[in-house]
């Protein structure tokens, strides 16, 4: 028997019945073995764990004892080391295989509850804070951790924000001093709003390693949990609750030279690169969001009756579910096109030519997620303001808007990045052409 068809605006076109050029029988098939295994172990349950605050650590496990933490890493996967620690495949897909429309299928299918701080407290960590160590580390660093990272023997968070800077990564103030011997860093400062890092082992830390300014950063590995020095708490936050945002106290830690993640001064650049992925990864989860929150709207407005007919039948009503589901629509198409564009574009090409214009879709998707969510409220009414009941997807949903308009970079400041990206590029090509001075030739 066919499955029903989808409610509107409630599954991308691609599993809606509409044609895509993007997806293979490889990418069709991952996203329903994808679906299962997630739906059984996350999504199934992601409202009860949610509402607890906390996700049971035996999760956490399962998705690594199934290699389902490594989706959501960028695209491509690490896969000589991968290979080494004897990871072939994930749910039957080649290592070798997995390209950035499997990173977004999974993507996709971890947020199917809505919720992002079930599936945020899983994946955070691999996705952004392991990139940079087999992007950048040495050979050394990568053999000490990698192995235990990968398979989730560890856990690892990414540490970038302090309190007095967020967005303004430049201005980050912890400090990590050399050793006259040169053998070790000292580091002292605080880092805030970090997902995961209540439970993680390891961090890849942003600190100053030189002067003021973006090239005095670096980033570094920093252990955590039980290291002499470190305290953790958690942070009580409006969404994703249940993901682990954490406040950290770095007081004389010390770290072996050997931990430093490429070269000093360097930070800066680690981290934009690594931004690109980040942000794309919260443009896609945006628009599940956006469409769980619509999609729940659209199915109630048929059956709630007022004023003696059904919502649906109120024109003010199908304007509203059109209107966020025409910017729902075209937000996911431009969200394809970056995917796609990371699929064919080298990673070099890809963080000039992208990197401005993922800062902008990051931050339009948390405006279309903002539009679909308050949607829902209104159209669900008193029951969209009340925790419990048939409107509790569209309160957890409207909490859900800022943790995607201001991690990763606050909405302002990304779509003033953009532009200033888009100039310098702009101005950049502009001179490649330009005619050297005194000569005739072009």
């Amino acid at each position: 028997m066919a499955s029903p068809r989808p409610i509107p605006f409630s599954e991308p076109p691609y599993l809606s019945g509409i044609p895509s050029p993007y997806y293979s029988d490889s990418h069709l098939s991952w996203q329903k073995r994808c679906r299962e295994f997630i739906s059984k172990n996350l999504t199934s349950h992601a409202m009860e764990w949610e509402t607890a605050e906390t996700v049971p650590e035996h999760v956490f496990h399962d998705f690594s004892a199934a290699n389902m933490l490594l989706p959501s890493l960028p695209a491509p996967l690490p896969v000589e080391r991968l290979k080494s620690l004897g990871i072939k495949d994930i749910l039957g897909l080649p290592v070798e295989e997995f390209d950035y429309f499997h990173n977004a299928i999974y993507t996709d299918e971890m947020l199917k509850s809505g919720l992002a701080g079930p599936s945020g407290s899983l994946t955070t960590g691999m996705a952004f804070g392991v990139p940079p160590l087999y992007k950048f580390g040495s050979k050394e660093l990568q053999d000490r951790f990698l192995p235990d990272l990968l398979t989730g023997r560890k856990r690892a968070c990414i540490a970038i924000t302090e309190p007095d800077a967020g967005s303004d990564v430049a201005n980050i103030q912890t400090t990590a001093v050399k050793s006259k011997d040169g053998k070790t860093y000292t580091i002292n400062g605080t880092k805030k709003w970090i997902t995961n890092g209540i439970w993680s082992e390891l961090s890849c830390m942003a600190v100053r390693t030189g002067g003021s300014g973006p090239g005095g950063l670096s980033l570094m590995v920093v252990p955590l949990k039980g290291h002499e020095g470190v305290s953790m708490r958690r942070l009580k936050v409006s969404g994703q609750i249940s993901a682990g945002t954490t406040y950290i106290e770095l007081d004389d830690v010390v770290v072996p030279a050997e931990n430093l993640i490429g070269e000093e001064g360097m930070g800066m650049k680690y981290i934009m690169t690594n931004f690109n992925h980040e942000r794309l990864t919260i443009a896609i989860g945006c628009a599940r969001q956006a469409r769980v929150a619509l999609g729940a709207a659209f199915e109630y407005c048929m059956k709630r009756e007022a004023f003696g007919k059904s919502l649906m039948d109120q024109p003010v009503v199908r304007h509203r579910l059109a209107k966020c589901g025409a910017q729902l629509e075209a937000q996911w198409a431009w969200t394809e096109s970056f995917v796609y564009a990371m699929t064919k574009l080298p990673k070099k090409d890809a963080d000039v030519e992208l990197g401005g214009l993922t800062a902008a879709a990051k931050a339009q998707a948390g405006v279309v997620l903002m539009e679909c969510a308050q949607a829902a409220v209104l159209l669900f009414g008193g029951n969209g303001y009340t925790r419990s009941g048939q409107g509790e997807i569209a309160e957890k949903m409207w909490r859900e808007v800022p943790g995607n308009r201001i991690p990763g970079g606050s909405e302002d400041v990304m779509f003033d990045l953009s532009v200033r990206q888009l100039v310098k590029n702009y101005q950049n090509k502009t001179k490649m052409l330009e005619r050297p001075r005194g000569s005739s030739k072009l």
